[in-house]
């Protein structure tokens, strides 16, 4: 299929649509608005960053508790 089919495609799919809030959100798609929200990783704080990334090297050098282990102790509570 060659990008004069595709786009043909694409129009004859989206005429048939009525349901608002699928052309709404193709809408945001095709206009690049979803590209440009921001990433959550920059929008929390140096600190919130700096916890995650310890965790992800602590999970990489096997430094983990089995998530068994961990509701058996916490059982009592949940």
């Amino acid at each position: 299929m060659d990008v004069i089919e595709l786009r043909a495609d694409l129009h004859n799919m989206i005429d048939k649509i009525s349901d608002s809030n699928i052309l709404y959100a193709v809408k945001t798609l095709l206009s690049g608005k979803a590209a440009k929200q921001a990433d959550w990783w920059d929008t929390i704080s140096e600190e919130e960053r700096a916890e995650i990334e310890q965790g992800l090297a602590e999970a990489d050098h096997g430094e983990v508790i089995p998530h068994e282990v961990v509701m058996a102790k916490y059982k009592k509570w949940l």
